[in-house]
């Protein structure tokens, strides 16, 4: 599979992760955790396939933080509205398997689900 068709590929599986956070929005109906992350794995992908664009190859990790480095070191620099969205790494690993009830009101779910269709759009729009 070529760079693209991957980028396209990490794409495509963000967008599911984006489209679960849609219907995610009560906190009565869906718990933070899982919420978060699915945010998490929206942004994580999104990161891969920007990489992929660039070929630069990655580690299998979940560390959003890790990958916007990869970034960095490339010259690409994560527009500044973004960079909030890499303090959800937690929620792939230590959030996952842990329960953290008070979360339900530190989360605003539509900022955070707006501000995850821009990145992803932003990244569409490299292709």
């Amino acid at each position: 599979m070529s760079d693209i068709e991957q980028a396209q590929t990490y794409l495509r599986m963000a967008g599911k992760d984006y489209r679960a956070l849609l219907v995610m929005l009560d906190p009565d109906a869906v718990d933070a955790e899982i919420f978060g992350f699915h945010i998490q794995q929206a942004v994580e992908k999104g990161l891969k396939a920007w990489l992929c664009l660039l070929d630069i190859r990655f580690p299998k990790k979940h560390d959003l933080k890790e990958l916007d480095t990869l970034l960095s070191q490339s010259g690409v620099t994560l527009p500044e509205h973004f960079v909030p969205l890499l303090e959800f790494s937690d929620f792939a690993t230590t959030f996952r398997y842990d329960a953290y009830p008070d979360f339900h009101e530190n989360i605003d779910r539509v900022a955070i689900t707006q501000l995850v269709g821009g990145f992803l759009y932003h990244i569409r729009k490299l292709l």
